[in-house]
């Protein structure tokens, strides 16, 4: 016999892997509060990021120019050229660059290559590596700057310097060169395994807090399901029992009166089992097997009454509970008119726009006085706890033609809390 766990998320269905009534029901509340405040967090963090980039530029523009400026301090010396104009210009148009690194990070490598080569801008160069190897982890962009910057710094400006240093001052650059390439291209693997870390931490709290909830609604279901038994079993039979009295009781009386009492009595009886039984088929039922928006009009027909029914707007896109809730308004409304307006018939109206869905439930006068049916009061304040959970609003009372409306509306994608 499957359990009500079975019933609510199918035998094939694990409960670790989720489900529709578990995403579309029960998590986004906490989604919809991160981007309620996604503008606040935006904007620190932008402001974060502007900082950080102002940071940089300058500890780019101080070691430019205080190499600059220890340079032109040395003593002149015919083994060294003097600084050209041409370098100097590279080498703030390097700093320049990094103004816009996070947005073009391999032009920015190459504006830089040239201060790097002919002058001075080497921290230049490898905040501009860093931030194509956190962009671009392992791509070309990564390969082919991180070659450019090694060159440089391998390479000596003018050529011939380069063919002046010994042998053992190549290899000496060349490990520097390393060095220099590797340690930014390091710190981007780092931040990129830190931020990698980072995600799989939020997906795994995210991921126990589905199972949590699976398993908070799991024991819900059989909960409503070990109710829904107890009260058939329980009550029905009562009911059942008072039904049979008082058909015999009819059969028996000679009194009109009394027939009329006890037929009465029949008649509360029997009305009673049926709404037991919807009762019971609404607590028996897993909430995402819930009736909706689509089976209005089989509702109508079984009414007992004369029911139109108007679907106007895009009905079907309305989420799970909201359209049981659109449901089960319409159905509420439906048995008090037939308990309380005798002969009247009704209007129902489902009118639905880009971010609300309304319902109406209208009926005309009664044409003939109403039996004095059981009614405990509860089913229309139900149904504006129920509009209030969703987020909506709810009315019911008389009209001016004697008749009454029902009147709910309900945001199209709001779902229900796991609370």
């Amino acid at each position: 016999m499957p359990t009500a766990t079975y019933a609510q998320y199918g035998e094939g269905r694990k409960a670790h892997k989720g489900g529709r009534i578990l995403t579309a029901t029960l998590l986004p509340a906490r989604r919809a509060h991160n981007v309620e405040a996604g503008s606040r967090w935006s904007f620190l963090g932008d402001r974060r990021q502007i900082l950080i980039d102002l940071a940089l530029v300058l500890v780019a523009l101080l070691d430019v120019w205080l190499k600059g400026q220890w340079l032109k301090a040395l003593p002149p010396d015919p083994d060294f050229p003097a600084i050209e104009a041409y370098q100097e210009w590279f080498n703030w148009l390097a700093v320049a660059a990094l103004l816009v690194r996070r947005r073009f990070p391999f032009v920015v490598v190459l504006l830089t290559i040239p201060g790097f080569f002919t002058g001075w801008a080497q921290m230049a160069a490898m905040i501009a590596l860093y931030t194509v190897a956190r962009r671009y982890i392992g791509g070309w962009q990564t390969i082919v700057a991180g070659v450019l910057v090694w060159s440089c710094r391998f390479m000596s400006w003018p050529p011939s310097e380069f063919t002046k240093t010994p042998i053992s001052g190549h290899f000496h650059s060349a490990i520097y060169g390393f060095l220099v390439v590797g340690l930014p291209i390091a710190i981007a693997l780092l931040a990129h395994a830190r931020q990698e870390l980072s995600d799989r931490i939020t997906e795994l709290a995210e991921s126990r807090e589905r199972e949590r909830v699976l398993h908070a609604h799991a024991i819900r279901a059989d909960e409503r399901a070990k109710l829904a038994r107890e009260m058939h079993d329980v009550v029905s039979h009562q009911v059942s029992l008072i039904a049979m009295q008082a058909g015999a009781l009819r059969m028996a009386v000679v009194d009109a009166e009394h027939k009329q009492v006890a037929g009465t009595i029949r008649t509360l009886s029997t009305r009673t089992l049926d709404e037991l039984r919807q009762l019971v088929s609404v607590l028996r039922a897993p909430e995402d097997n819930q009736p909706g928006v689509d089976e209005l009009p089989e509702l109508a027909a079984d009414a007992g009454f004369e029911v139109s029914v108007q679907l106007k707007g895009a009905v079907q896109d309305l989420a799970a509970p909201v359209s049981g809730a659109v449901y089960r308004t319409v159905q509420e409304a439906l048995t008090n008119i037939r308990k309380h307006a005798v002969g009247a018939s009704a209007t129902v109206l489902i009118d639905a726009d880009d971010n609300d869905v309304l319902v109406e439930v209208r009926n005309t006068a009664s044409v003939s006085p109403s039996s004095t049916l059981p009614s405990g009061g509860h089913g229309l304040v139900g149904l504006r706890e129920r509009a209030t959970l969703l987020g909506g609003e709810f009315s019911a009372g008389p009209t001016e033609e004697g008749g009454f409306l029902v009147s709910a509306s309900f945001p199209k994608q709001r779902t229900v809390s796991s609370d």
